[in-house]
C-alpha cells in the first residue's frame, strides 16, 4: 500500500505549492483598511476573492515568475484546517455586517457613521448568513432585540417630550415617529426579505419582520397608558376647538388625519381613537343639551335646527378626518344625535309637529323625521303626529261658526296631511327595491285613524255635510277642469266618507239630494253620477244600488210622456206637461199629507195623465208630491216680458196676482192650501230675495201674517230668462232635523233586526258578547253608541223578543 508521503512528493521541479496563494480575505481587515484611510468609496465593499479578480490573479503570477526559487531536495507538506476557519471567520463578519446595519437603520436621529455597506451588500450577506451558514434563528434573535431597543428609544423619546409644549404639537411629534418608524420598518423588510422569505416562512409560529416591529411598537408605545392617555388629551384638545369655534383647526389635515392613520395601520383605531372619540361626543352634546334646553328655554323648532347644524358639523368633520371609515362617520353622527335628542323625544315631538304642520314647512318635517328616525324615535312622534291630526279634524268638525266651509277645510287639511305623509313620513327604497320612498305605514295607519276618530267628535254632521258638498260639486259640474282632475276631485271627497262611521246617514243625505238633482234636472252630468254611483256601490256600500233604479224610473218615466203627448191634441195645455212616475221604494221622499191646492187648468191637465197612467197600471196608485214641481212663467213687466223659471209652490203663489194686484199673508194662505212655514219660505224668496218678483209692506227680510205683498212692475234683468231660486229646494235647517229624526228611527229598527237575528242564532248571550255581535253586524252602515245598544235590549226584553236568565242578569235568552 502506498503511503501518504509518496502520494504527496512531487518532482523536483514542481512549483504548484511555491504559488499558493490563499483566496479567503479576511473580511474584517477590510472593514478596518477602509476605517484607516482607504480611498475606495465609503459603501463600496471590497472582494472576499481575490482570485475572482483576473488583474490581480495576472500580478500574482508576475510576481512569482521573478522569483528565482529553487528547492533541493523532496517537499514537506503539512495539511491544515484553514478553509473551514476562514468560512466561520467570514460568517461572523457577514453576521456583523448585517447587525450593525440593522442598528444603524433603526436608530432615530442624526448618525455618527455612515451605513456600513451598501443596501446590496446587506441584502447579499443576509442571504449568505440564512442559506449558506444556516445561522437564520440567529439572525432572528438578533432582529428581535434591536427592535425591542428601537421601540424602547422612541417611548423615551415621545415620553419625555411630554408638557415642554402644546399637545397638538406633540401629536404631530407623535405622527412623525410614527411616519419613521413604519418608514423604517418597510426598509428593513425590503433588505432582511430572505430572512422572512427563507426562514420565518417555515414556522408558522415565527412573527414575520413587519408583525414583529409592530408588536414590540405597540407593547411598548401604543400599549403604554400615558401615551395612550396624551393622545387623547390632545384629540380632545383639537375636537372641542373645532367644536368651540365651528370652524376647521388649522392641524386637522396635517395631524389629526396622520394620526387616524398610524393608528389604523398599528391595529390601535379602534382602542385609543375611536371608543374614546364616540364616549367624548356623548358627553360634549349631553352637556350642551342640557344648556341649551334647561337654561337657555329655546324652542323646540329652534332646538331641532340647532340638532341639524351639529350633526351635519360632526358628519363633516368625521368625513374629513375618518376618509374611508364609514361606520365612524355614521357612528359619530348618531352618538351626536342621542346626546342631544336622548330624553328629550316627547318634548320636542309634542312641541314641534304642530307647528311645523301649522305652517306647512315639508323641508322641516323631513328633517325632524330623519333625526327620529336615526335615533328609533319614530313611534313618538308618529304618536304626537296621530294625535294633532285627530285634534285639528276634530276642531274642524266641531266649528258650527263656520260649519259651511267644514268639508273644504277637511278636504285642504287632507291634502297637506297627504303630502307630507309622502314626501316627508316616508323612509327612501332599500338596496333591494327602486321606485320613489314609500310611505311609512304606521304614520299611514296613525292618519286614518286620527280622521276616523276626529270625525266622532260630532256624529252625523260630518256625513251629511260631505253629501251636500258633493252635491254641489255634481250640479257645478267640471267647469272647464280635464275629466281626470274631475274625478280626483270627487275622489277626494269620497276618501273623507271613508272616515266616517255614520255610513246611512251620508247615505240618506246623497239620495236625496241625488234624487232632487235628476228631478230637477240640476245635474251636470248624468255620466257623472253614475260613475259615482258605481264607485260608492263598490267600494263603500252596496246599498247604493238604488241609484240604477232611479234612472230606469226617470226613462220609464219619458217613455211615458211621449206616449201622453201623441195621444193628446197638439193645443192641450198639457202638452207642456212634464210628469215624473217614481217608485216610492226607492225614492228617498216620505208621502205628503197636505200639499199644494193647484189652480183649476193645472189640476185638469194631472187629472188628463192619472186617467192614462191608470189605464195602462190599473193596479198602481199615484201620490202627487209638488214639492219638487218646477214651472216657467211668462211675466210682463213694464220694462218688457220675461220667463220666470220658479218651482211649482212659487208659482201657485205668482198666478193669484193675475187677477189681484195686492193680496194678504192670509188671503194667500187660504188660497193656497200650504203649510205656514213652506208658504213663508215661498213668499220670501219672491219678495225678500235679490230678484223681487214681488214686494211687501212693511219692508223687511222676514214674512209676518200681517204682510200685504203685491206685484213689482218695475222689476228688471238684463237676462231674458230669469230663474229664481226657491228655498224649499235647498235642504233646510228643519229638514235635516226631519231627516235626522227619520235615520235615528231606522237606526232603531236595524239595531233590533240585528239583535234578534244574534240572538236567535246563538240562543243565549253574555251581555258583553251580545253587545260585540250586535256592532260586528250594523258596523256597515254605522257605529251605535253603547247606551243605544243597552236601550234596544231593554225594548227588547219588554217586548219578550229576549228575557233575563234567572241566576245572571247578564245573560239574555232569546224567546221563541
Amino acid at each position: 500500500m502506498t503511503d501518504v508521503f509518496k502520494l504527496l512528493t512531487l518532482p523536483k521541479t514542481s512549483k504548484g505549492f511555491t504559488a499558493y496563494r490563499s483566496t479567503v480575505v479576511d473580511a474584517t481587515a477590510s472593514v478596518t483598511d477602509h476605517h484607516e484611510g482607504s480611498g475606495s468609496h465609503p459603501n463600496k465593499i471590497r472582494r472576499l476573492d481575490a482570485d475572482s479578480d483576473s488583474g490581480s490573479a495576472s500580478r500574482s503570477r508576475d510576481r512569482l515568475k521573478g522569483k528565482a526559487v529553487e528547492r533541493n531536495g523532496p517537499l514537506r507538506i503539512q495539511v491544515q484546517d484553514f478553509a473551514a476557519k476562514a468560512l466561520d471567520r467570514a460568517n461572523d463578519q457577514l453576521f456583523a455586517l448585517v447587525r450593525g446595519s440593522t442598528r444603524w437603520l433603526l436608530t432615530k436621529g442624526p448618525q455618527a457613521d455612515l451605513i456600513p455597506a451598501s443596501y446590496e451588500a446587506i441584502f447579499n450577506a443576509c442571504r449568505a448568513v440564512v442559506c449558506v451558514a444556516g445561522d437564520g434563528q440567529k439572525l432572528y434573535e438578533m432582529l428581535r432585540m434591536e427592535l425591542d431597543q428601537c421601540t424602547v428609544r422612541l417611548f423615551r423619546e415621545l415620553h419625555n417630550s411630554k408638557g415642554t409644549g402644546d399637545v397638538i404639537e406633540w401629536l404631530d411629534h407623535f405622527v412623525q415617529v410614527c411616519a419613521w418608524f413604519e418608514g423604517q420598518v418597510v426598509l428593513l423588510q425590503s433588505l432582511l426579505s430572505y430572512l422572512d422569505r427563507a426562514f420565518i416562512l417555515k414556522d408558522h409560529k415565527r412573527a414575520s419582520i413587519h408583525d414583529l416591529a409592530f408588536v414590540f411598537f405597540k407593547e411598548h408605545i401604543l400599549g403604554d397608558k400615558s401615551i395612550i392617555d396624551q393622545i387623547r388629551v390632545g384629540i380632545l384638545q383639537w375636537i372641542t376647538w373645532e367644536r368651540n369655534e365651528s370652524t376647521p383647526h388649522p392641524q386637522r389635515l396635517i395631524t389629526i388625519r396622520p394620526l387616524i392613520a398610524h393608528l389604523l395601520t398599528h391595529d390601535s383605531y379602534a382602542l385609543i381613537f375611536e371608543r374614546f372619540i364616540l364616549e367624548q361626543t356623548l358627553s360634549f352634546y349631553n352637556s350642551e343639551a342640557q344648556n341649551k334646553v334647561d337654561q337657555l328655554k329655546v324652542s323646540a323648532e329652534e332646538y331641532l335646527g340647532h340638532v341639524m347644524i351639529r350633526t351635519g358639523e360632526e358628519r363633516e368633520r368625521a368625513e374629513a378626518v375618518c376618509c374611508g371609515l364609514g361606520e365612524t362617520v355614521g357612528g359619530v353622527v348618531q352618538v351626536a344625535r342621542r346626546g342631544l335628542l336622548e330624553g328629550r323625544l316627547d318634548w320636542l315631538a309634542k312641541e314641534a309637529i304642530g307647528p311645523l304642520m301649522n305652517a306647512q314647512g315639508t323641508d322641516r318635517l323631513s328633517s325632524i323625521y330623519s333625526e327620529f328616525e336615526a335615533v328609533n324615535g319614530l313611534s313618538i312622534l308618529c304618536r304626537e303626529f296621530k294625535a294633532y291630526v285627530q285634534t285639528s279634524v276634530a276642531d274642524i268638525v266641531k266649528d258650527t261658526a263656520r260649519e259651511e266651509e267644514m268639508v273644504e277645510r277637511l278636504l285642504a287639511f287632507k291634502a297637506f296631511s297627504d303630502t307630507a305623509l309622502h314626501n316627508c313620513f316616508s323612509s327612501p327604497p332599500s338596496t333591494a327595491q327602486t321606485g320613489p320612498s314609500l310611505p311609512n305605514t304606521s304614520f299611514a295607519y296613525a292618519l286614518r285613524d286620527a280622521f276616523t276618530s276626529g270625525f266622532k267628535a260630532r256624529r252625523n254632521k260630518p256625513a251629511e255635510l260631505i253629501a251636500k258638498h258633493l252635491d254641489r260639486l255634481m250640479r257645478r259640474g267640471q267647469r272647464g277642469t280635464s275629466d281626470a282632475e274631475w274625478e280626483e276631485l270627487l275622489e277626494r271627497v269620497l276618501v273623507l266618507y271613508r272616515y266616517t262611521d255614520d255610513k246611512d246617514v251620508f247615505r240618506t243625505f246623497y239620495s236625496r239630494a241625488l234624487a232632487r238633482r235628476l228631478l230637477l234636472e240640476r245635474s251636470a252630468s248624468d255620466d257623472f253620477e253614475k260613475g259615482v254611483l258605481r264607485i260608492l256601490k263598490e267600494k263603500y256600500d252596496p246599498e247604493f244600488g238604488m241609484g240604477d233604479h232611479m234612472f230606469n224610473d226617470l226613462a220609464l218615466s219619458r217613455e211615458f210622456m211621449r206616449e201622453f203627448h201623441k195621444r193628446i191634441s197638439e193645443e192641450s195645455s198639457a202638452q207642456k206637461l212634464s210628469v215624473m212616475v217614481l217608485q216610492r221604494s226607492v225614492w228617498p221622499f216620505a208621502a205628503r199629507k197636505k200639499d199644494v191646492d193647484l189652480p183649476p187648468s193645472m189640476q185638469a191637465d194631472l187629472t188628463s195623465y192619472s186617467t192614462f197612467y191608470k189605464a195602462k197600471h190599473s193596479g198602481h196608485k199615484l201620490d202627487w208630491d209638488h214639492s219638487l214641481g218646477t214651472a216657467t212663467l211668462k211675466a210682463r213687466f213694464s220694462a218688457g216680458s220675461k220667463d220666470l223659471t220658479v218651482s211649482l209652490y212659487q208659482a201657485v203663489v205668482l198666478l193669484l196676482f193675475n187677477d189681484e194686484s195686492e193680496m194678504e199673508y192670509q188671503r194667500i194662505l187660504q188660497a193656497t192650501g200650504m203649510e205656514e212655514e213652506e208658504l213663508k219660505r215661498t213668499l220670501q224668496s219672491l219678495a225678500c230675495a235679490n230678484k223681487k218678483v214681488l214686494k211687501k209692506r212693511p219692508v223687511g227680510k222676514d214674512v209676518n201674517k200681517d204682510d200685504v205683498f203685491y206685484f213689482n212692475a218695475d222689476f228688471t234683468d238684463p237676462r231674458a230668462k230669469v230663474h229664481i231660486n226657491s228655498i224649499q229646494a235647498k235642504e233646510t235647517a228643519e229638514e235635516s232635523k226631519r231627516t235626522q229624526s227619520h235615520i235615528d228611527s231606522d237606526r232603531k229598527h236595524y239595531l233590533d233586526a240585528a239583535i234578534v237575528r244574534i240572538m236567535k242564532a246563538k240562543k243565549e248571550l253574555p251581555y258583553e258578547s251580545l253587545k260585540t255581535l250586535t256592532i260586528d253586524a250594523v258596523k256597515s252602515h254605522f257605529v251605535p253608541e253603547v247606551s243605544v245598544i243597552k236601550a234596544r235590549v231593554a225594548g227588547l226584553v219588554e217586548m219578550e223578543y229576549l228575557r233575563r236568565d234567572e241566576d245572571d242578569m247578564n245573560l239574555f235568552i232569546y224567546v221563541a
